[in-house]
C-alpha cells in the first residue's frame, strides 16, 4: 500500500472538507478580528459568527438564539447536563441516562452523584435500544433531566428519539441528546423530536476539531458554563474562535444539504461489508440494531480474536479503523457498551469498528475483503481458544 491508507473510522473524525477550510482561512489573518470589537474588522468577525450560528440552527430547525458555541461535543455534553442540575437542583436531584453513553456524558453524571445527585442508568437490549417502559417506571417527581444519546458511537443504535422527547415533554422534564455521532448524519430536527438541548461537534461532519454548539431551547433553565466575559449572550465566556465557528457552520450547512445522498452512498457501502464479512468469516456477530442505526456505522464482534491485533494488522495493509470509541482506545478494558448489550469479555475483546465516510468507495470495501478474511484466519490460528475449541469440536 506504501504511503497510501483507507481510511474506516470516521465515527472518530472527518477530514476538513476544502470548501470547509478555504471558508476558514480568511479569519486567522486578514480577518482576524475579535468578534467583540466594534471596530470594522471585528463587526466582519461577529457578522461571521452570526451567519454561522444561522446555518446550525437552519440545520436543526432552531431558532438563531437557541445556538451556544462551544470548544467541543464533551463541552456541550457537560454544560448542559450540570447546567441542568445545578440550576434546578431546588426542583429536584434525579438524572436519568443509559448505560451505554459516551464517557463525557457518564463521567459527568457520575461526577454530580459526588455532588448529591441520583442518576439511573438505564440497560440497553442486546441491539443497544433502552425500553421505554423502563425509562417510564425509572421517573421520579424529583427527576429533572433525561440525557439520552441520539445515536450511539461505537455500535451505531439509534435511540427512539421522538418517544423520549415526547415522554420528556408530558412529565415537563427536560430532554438532553448528545447528538455528536448524529448530527450531520441523520436530519434532526429538534421541534418534532421535543429536543431540550442536544450537543454537537464539527469534526464528526467535515468541519474543524475543537469547536462544537449546544442547542438550549428558549425557556430552559441553565447556568452559564464559563464565567469571564458576555460572549454567547453571557452564558460561555471566552474569545470567540471565529475560524472554527465559520467552519462548523460551513460543514453544517454542507452536511444538511447533501444528507440525503451521503446517506444512500454510505448505506450502500455498509451493507455490501456486511453482506461479505456475514458471508466470508465464520463466528462473526454484529453489534447494534440491524436496520435502526447510523447509515455509515458496522460494528462486529469476531470470536476467538483479539482487537488490538486486528487493528494493527489492518494497518500493516493500509487499513485504518477502530475497537470501539476513539477517547477509549488506549483502554485495556473491554468496551463498556459491548458488555452493556451482554457480550462476555472475551468477544467485547475482538470487536472492530468501521465507520464509512463520502471518500469511501465500492472499491476500498473490495480491498478490505481481500485482505480482512486472512487476518481473521492468522490470529485465530494464534489464539488457544480457538485451539481448544476445534479439540472440543472433533471430539
Amino acid at each position: 500500500m506504501g504511503d497510501r491508507f483507507i481510511y474506516f473510522d470516521h465515527a472518530a473524525t472527518t477530514p476538513v472538507r476544502k470548501e470547509v477550510l478555504e471558508e476558514m482561512l480568511p479569519y486567522f489573518s486578514d480577518r482576524f478580528g475579535n468578534a467583540s470589537t466594534v471596530y470594522s474588522i471585528g463587526r466582519q468577525s461577529k457578522k461571521a459568527v452570526e451567519e454561522a450560528r444561522e446555518r446550525v440552527a437552519k440545520a436543526l430547525n432552531a431558532d438563531i438564539r437557541e445556538i451556544f458555541f462551544t470548544g467541543s461535543g464533551t463541552e456541550a455534553d457537560n454544560w448542559a447536563i450540570k447546567g441542568v442540575a445545578y440550576a434546578n437542583r431546588t426542583k429536584g436531584k434525579h438524572i436519568i441516562t443509559t448505560s451505554i453513553e459516551h464517557h463525557a456524558v457518564l463521567h459527568t453524571c457520575q461526577y454530580l452523584e459526588k455532588e448529591g445527585f441520583e442518576v439511573t442508568y438505564l440497560s440497553v437490549d442486546k441491539d443497544g435500544l433502552i425500553n421505554i417502559e423502563e425509562l417510564k417506571a425509572a421517573i421520579r417527581p424529583d427527576t429533572i433531566l433525561i440525557t439520552i444519546m441520539f445515536a450511539n458511537n461505537e455500535i451505531g443504535t439509534i435511540q427512539p428519539i421522538q418517544e423520549i422527547g415526547r415522554i420528556a415533554k408530558e412529565k415537563g422534564i427536560y430532554f438532553h441528546t448528545d447528538a455528536v455521532q448524529a448530527a450531520g448524519n441523520v436530519k434532526i430536527d429538534v421541534n418534532a423530536l421535543n429536543i431540550d438541548l442536544l450537543s454537537l461537534s464539527a469534526h464528526k461532519f467535515y468541519g474543524p476539531k475543537g469547536i462544537g454548539a449546544l442547542y438550549i431551547r428558549k425557556g430552559v433553565k441553565i447556568t452559564s458554563f464559563m464565567h469571564g466575559g458576555a460572549q454567547e449572550r453571557g452564558r460561555r465566556a471566552s474569545t470567540e474562535n471565529v475560524p472554527a465557528i465559520v467552519g462548523l457552520g460551513k460543514a453544517i450547512e454542507i452536511a444538511d444539504s447533501r444528507i440525503d445522498e451521503y446517506n444512500k452512498h454510505l448505506i450502500d457501502l455498509r451493507e455490501k461489508a456486511y453482506n461479505e464479512i456475514m458471508n466470508k468469516i465464520p463466528f462473526v456477530r454484529l453489534n447494534g440494531h440491524r436496520h435502526n442505526r447510523l447509515p455509515g456505522n458496522l460494528n462486529f464482534s469476531f470470536e476467538f480474536v483479539e482487537g488490538e491485533s486486528l487493528l494493527l494488522m489492518l494497518d500493516m495493509k493500509g487499513i485504518c479503523a477502530s475497537s470501539g470509541s476513539a477517547c477509549t482506545s488506549g483502554s485495556l478494558d473491554p468496551s463498556h457498551v459491548l458488555l452493556a448489550i451482554g457480550l462476555p469479555h472475551e468477544i467485547a475483546h475482538g470487536s472492530l469498528r468501521l465507520t464509512f465516510g463520502e471518500d469511501n468507495t465500492i472499491e476500498d470495501v473490495d480491498y478490505l475483503m481481500s485482505v480482512l478474511p486472512d487476518i481473521v484466519a492468522r490470529l485465530r490460528d494464534m489464539s488457544p481458544l480457538y485451539e481448544a475449541y476445534l479439540k472440543n469440536k472433533n471430539k
